[in-house]
């Protein structure tokens, strides 16, 4: 057992091993898809303010403002210098660097916006973007619930589906430059921001229902089979515990028997051996009295002996799970009657056995079998009662009743007697001894022959047996 102990120690550690890598690698996993996530939700936000800039230019060329726009931003645009020129180079460490002359002559050198690690295209169109808004925000204004509309429906080309999205503008110090009223709360959402303006310091602010129910809808079947395979891997390993631990508690209730059978078998030998040896070794053929007392002690250990041995072989035909039965029509009254009999013979209390049976009952069962089992009920009934012993047996065409007059069964225990190894508690008396194998044996038996048996008792007034029969004929 100790070995075992161990084993499963080492065994537990090890599903504790594994089970901790899986939840460290379910969290890598978690990071990794959000972060994809994040980078679609930007990349929706993106193409959402594209959208939205061509709305709003369709907006702006049917306002009767056009001119006056067109107005303000020539004047605007004479500002700018009219002659300046641009040129690009590397430097020694690969950097894009922009030289641009102003009209003044003024050489200005600055590194080139464009990132290697960007494809150009996207840096092109987020560029063009930025242009537009610096010169669209001073005469369209924002208008969030398009905004709101076109981000959820490139979120949800993406197959993301979250159940809030809402959009406002703030500046690189997060103050609202213009706030959406679907906004009540800003807490207990994910928050994504875009620059659109850099030169006015102008972002978009999405707010977003957090998007941990999507990732681990992703993650689903990772984590169901995660699951699957450590509630397989614990319920395994608890049948396999519970099965040793009722082998183990089996095969130390087999030692127990084995112990105690073998120290009961030596006893009666021993005591019976030692009134042949006075009856061989001493002069008693003119002692009458010491005669009859040598005669009747070998006489009892003899019959407990072979009570012993009976129990042994009832323990050892139980365990053969493909024993056979022999059936043969049976005169059940005639059978009772041979066994009465035999049991009034026993010495040492007062037996009166009764047999009544309504008629000839003929059943088909095991012979020696069903022998056995009756001579175990009444055996028990004689062993469980005081000095005086009634017994009524009564046979009908249906069942056939053990009735005694003995010390009877708690209510507590009557659920317990048929099981194996079952002894039911007496204190302090220590008259009566068995091993809790006979009723046992005679459950089994009655239930391979097809039919089933049961108690009712009350202490202090006996118990009654009854055994229920089919496959019988009156």
């Amino acid at each position: 057992m100790k070995k075992f102990r161990i084993n499963s120690i080492i065994f537990i550690s090890v599903i504790a091993v594994i089970f901790g890598c899986n939840v460290f690698y379910l969290v890598q996993l978690y990071e990794s898809i959000r972060k994809d996530v994040e980078r679609e939700v930007m990349a929706a936000m993106t193409d959402a303010d594209i959208d939205d800039l061509m709305v709003r230019a369709g907006r702006a060329q049917g306002l009767a403002s056009n001119a006056t726009m067109q107005e303000e931003a020539d004047s605007v645009n004479s500002k700018a210098p009219r002659k300046a020129e641009a040129s690009t180079y590397r430097d020694e460490n690969g950097q894009l660097i922009s030289v641009r002359t102003e009209a003044d002559g003024t050489v200005v050198e600055e590194k080139a916006l464009l990132a290697e690690e960007i494809p150009y295209s996207n840096q092109m169109i987020d560029a063009m973007s930025k242009q537009f808004h610096s010169i669209m925000d001073k005469y369209i204004g924002f208008d969030m619930t398009v905004m709101d509309s076109v981000l959820n429906d490139h979120l949800s080309r993406r197959y993301i589906n979250p159940e809030f999205v809402a959009v406002e503008v703030v500046n690189g110090k997060d103050s609202v430059l213009f706030n959406n009223p679907k906004i009540q709360a800003h807490s207990g959402f994910d928050t994504f921001r875009i620059v659109i303006n850099p030169n006015e310091d102008v972002y978009y602010k999405a707010y977003i229902t957090p998007l941990t129910r999507h990732i681990l809808s992703q993650m689903m079947g990772v984590i169901v089979t995660i699951f699957l395979l450590m509630v397989t891997f614990a319920a395994a390993f608890r049948y396999l515990f519970r099965t040793v631990s009722r082998l183990r508690t089996i095969e130390e209730m087999k030692d127990d028997f084995v112990s105690n059978m073998t120290h009961e078998l030596k006893t009666p030998i021993s005591i019976a051996y030692s009134a042949n040896d006075a009856l061989l070794n001493y002069d008693t053929a003119n002692d009458r009295e010491k005669k009859e007392a040598y005669l009747t002690i070998a006489l009892k250990q003899l019959r407990h002996l072979g009570e012993l041995v009976e129990n042994i072989l009832a323990m050892s035909m139980e365990r053969r799970k493909t024993m056979t039965l022999k059936p043969e029509k049976i005169h059940l009254p005639g059978l009772v009657e041979d066994i009465a009999e035999a049991q009034r013979m026993r010495g040492g209390k007062d037996i009166a056995i009764e047999v009544r049976s309504e008629g000839d009952i003929f059943v088909t069962a095991d012979k020696s079998h069903l022998s056995n089992v009756l001579n175990n009920l009444i055996d028990n009934a004689i062993k469980y009662s005081g000095e005086s012993v009634a017994i009524n047996i009564t046979i009908d065409s249906d069942s056939l009743d053990v009735a005694d007059n003995g010390i009877g069964i708690p209510a507590k225990n009557q659920p317990y007697i048929f099981d194996k190894f079952y002894r039911v508690p007496h204190g302090n008396r220590q008259d009566v001894r068995g091993y809790g194998i006979g009723l046992y044996y005679v459950k089994h038996i009655l239930e391979k022959m097809g039919w089933s048996i049961s108690v009712r008792s009350q202490e202090g007034r006996g118990s009654v047996f009854t055994i229920k029969f089919d496959n019988h004929e009156s």
